[in-house]
């Protein structure tokens, strides 16, 4: 009987050891698992979100990006990962709905195997060529690639990024096929426009908005249906003639499938407080960004951002015969 009530005292020990804990989570640093390289928008988002989140939570969020297969490593590692609240991803639109028709044999599913956070920031989707291509506008832009095509390069965050998926629907809508050139991210896309070694990007402008600016690369058009005011020079696709080219891009956070709710909650509102802080806000959309008004703040909403998107692009990659590598 001793025995018995020294175990059945234990047992309430670890349970209410289990609920002291989970309740002042977290209690230690929190991994936010970047899916690219350094530099590209995912990776600013997701510092700027940290940095912030970080603060409201009373614990670090380390940044650790993790690069590989056009961002679906690092979002298998997490969908693996203990569902504790300490290993949470940054995702976007390439990772988590375009993957799906990508990778016949992909590890995860965006639709079950993540508990969604919140969006944190859409981006509009910007065409760059690099300065010394011949043209001076989109149109000539449009039709210098009609005509040069099969000599024509440009680079993306790798198959299935959300630059990746931008330029195949511009590629679609114009009838051409231009070479693509995978980076591990769009910072290295972007370093390898600068460097002259492709001839342009369609990037989110978070990461591009700067170079546009210092007019060290040639922006030529946003595929959105107004001018953004960080560069109200450069016109919009239906300005352009092209007024079907709408791409906007977005990342939001994850967490694994069964991470406690009361956890997303705390995590969720770490996240809602970093977007209303006027700093982190003016950063963001100092880049370009759109940010999510308060009825797209709930993981609900992320939910069925997810699913749609998946609906939306997944036809578009299945007709275009690309797949993952």
């Amino acid at each position: 009987m001793k025995k018995t009530l020294l175990t059945l005292a234990a047992a309430l020990g670890l349970v209410a050891t289990a609920a002291q804990a989970q309740g002042t989570y977290p209690t230690r640093p929190i991994t936010l698992v970047v899916p690219f390289s350094a530099g590209g928008t995912t990776d600013v988002v997701a510092r700027l979100m940290a940095d912030h989140m970080g603060r409201t939570l009373g614990q670090q969020l380390v940044v650790e990006n993790v690069t590989g297969a056009g961002g679906t490593v690092g979002v298998t590692r997490v969908s693996k990962a203990e569902p504790d609240g300490y290993t949470i991803l940054m995702g976007n639109l390439g990772t988590q709905a375009a993957s799906v028709g990508l990778y016949p044999k992909l590890a995860y599913d965006p639709r079950v195997d993540f508990e969604p956070i919140m969006n944190s920031a859409a981006t509009p989707m910007l065409v760059v060529a690099k300065k010394d291509l011949p043209v001076k506008d989109f149109k000539e832009f449009v039709a210098y690639l009609k005509a040069n095509a099969p000599k024509m390069n440009y680079g993306s965050g790798g198959v299935g990024s959300t630059s990746h998926l931008t330029c195949l629907f511009l590629e679609s809508l114009l009838g051409v096929k231009p070479q693509h050139v995978p980076f591990r991210g769009s910072g290295p896309a972007l370093n390898a426009l600068l460097g002259g070694q492709v001839d342009y990007v369609c990037d989110q402008t978070v990461a591009i908005v700067p170079t546009v600016q210092a007019k060290e690369a040639n922006g030529l058009v946003v595929a959105v249906q107004n001018r953004l005011p960080v560069i109200p020079d450069v016109p919009t696709s239906a300005e352009q003639g092209l007024p079907q080219f709408q791409a906007t891009g977005w990342n939001a956070l994850f967490a694994p499938k069964g991470t406690p709710k009361d956890i997303i909650t705390k995590l969720n509102a770490a996240a809602k407080a970093a977007l209303k802080d006027e700093t982190t806000r003016k950063r963001l959309l100092d880049l370009g960004a759109e940010l999510p008004d308060e009825a797209g703040q709930t993981p609900e909403a992320l939910a069925k951002l997810v699913s749609s998107e998946i609906d939306k692009w997944v036809p578009v990659i299945k007709a275009s015969g690309v797949t993952g590598q």
